[in-house]
């Protein structure tokens, strides 16, 4: 996958964030409006997000110690699951709370604030501007998404992408645009029909969708950071390379793993020829790390092991 293109869309996901951020906040502090507050949140939640996902991009470029033999090439995937939680906690379980603590104070009569605001038409000013600027956004996400999709549907590559970046901001996109359309109907109809509970009930339906974007990321990034194998073709490529090197009369058997989104680790027992002299075999493995480098230079770390076939 692309860091550069990951490395973009964070970039225009973070600037739109953090000014729509302060907009909301503004909105809410001229209107008191549940919604304008759960979506400043949303969107202060969205900004620290993409910080960490920069900030995991720079740490994996780290070189490998002796404390980290491999590198630090699992820093996104660590970074992308702190994303989830951040976005969980701050974001959705804080919108339930907001909605919850506003219908307790409709119930207990209070004023609505909204209602009474002369600045009523600021949070429907600042949601149409938001919802711009979240799709500017997102069309630059997808446009860098759309290359390394393939054939896949947008479900499946969500799933498979072994680069975190992407992904998350495809959701956290998504997300925001379709909270900013539960924030103009909790608002709009709320002004409409003159019913506060129309602003709580936009405001809820933001936090809970914010914790199924959030329990989604956490599940895909958990696999992650458990250790997934390299994509079939990766290893299709990496298996008939191989195969195929002089002296390599067999694949006894290979395993791959993801060290980081564009690193990866190949372990493999070859069968040689059972007259082969030390010094051929080292040839033999010597072709083969060529060859399967070529094939895939996403292997940065290789342990070819000879044995004997007895099939």
């Amino acid at each position: 996958m692309s860091s550069h293109g990951g490395t973009r869309a964070i970039i225009a996901a973070l600037s739109a964030n953090a000014f729509i951020a302060v907009t909301k906040f503004g909105a809410w502090a001229l209107t008191g409006a549940a919604s304008m507050l759960a979506e400043g949140v949303h969107s202060l939640a969205d900004t620290s997000n993409q910080i960490l996902l920069l900030r995991g991009g720079q740490v994996a470029k780290r070189q490998a110690t002796e404390e980290h033999p491999f590198g630090y090439g699992r820093a996104p995937f660590i970074n992308a699951f702190l994303v989830s939680v951040i976005l969980f906690s701050l974001g959705g379980l804080f919108a339930i709370y907001e909605a919850v603590h506003k219908y307790e104070e409709i119930v207990a009569g209070h004023p609505n604030e909204l209602l009474e605001s002369q600045w009523w038409w600021v949070p429907l000013a600042v949601l149409v501007f938001a919802i711009i600027a979240e799709g500017l956004s997102f069309r630059t996400a997808v446009r860098e998404s759309v290359p390394l999709k393939g054939g896949q549907s947008w479900p499946q590559f969500i799933r498979s992408a072994k680069s975190p970046d992407l992904p998350v901001i495809l959701l956290e996109d998504f997300a925001a645009l379709l909270g900013l359309v539960f924030a103009l109907m909790g608002v709009g109809l709320t002004l409409l029909l003159h019913q506060p509970l129309w602003d709580v009930a936009g405001t809820a339906l933001i936090g809970v969708l914010l914790i199924l974007v959030a329990v989604t990321l956490a599940m895909e990034t958990r696999s992650l950071l458990l250790g997934e194998a390299a994509t079939p073709e990766a290893v299709g490529r990496i298996t008939a390379a191989l195969a195929g090197a002089d002296g390599v009369e067999r694949v006894i058997h290979l395993k791959t793993l993801h060290l980081g989104p564009d690193e990866v680790l190949v372990a493999a027992k070859i069968a040689v020829e059972p007259t082969t002299s030390a010094q051929r075999v080292a040839e033999v493995i010597d072709a083969a790390e060529i060859a399967i480098r070529a094939a895939d230079p996403q292997v940065t770390a290789l342990y070819l092991e000879p044995d004997i076939d007895r099939t």
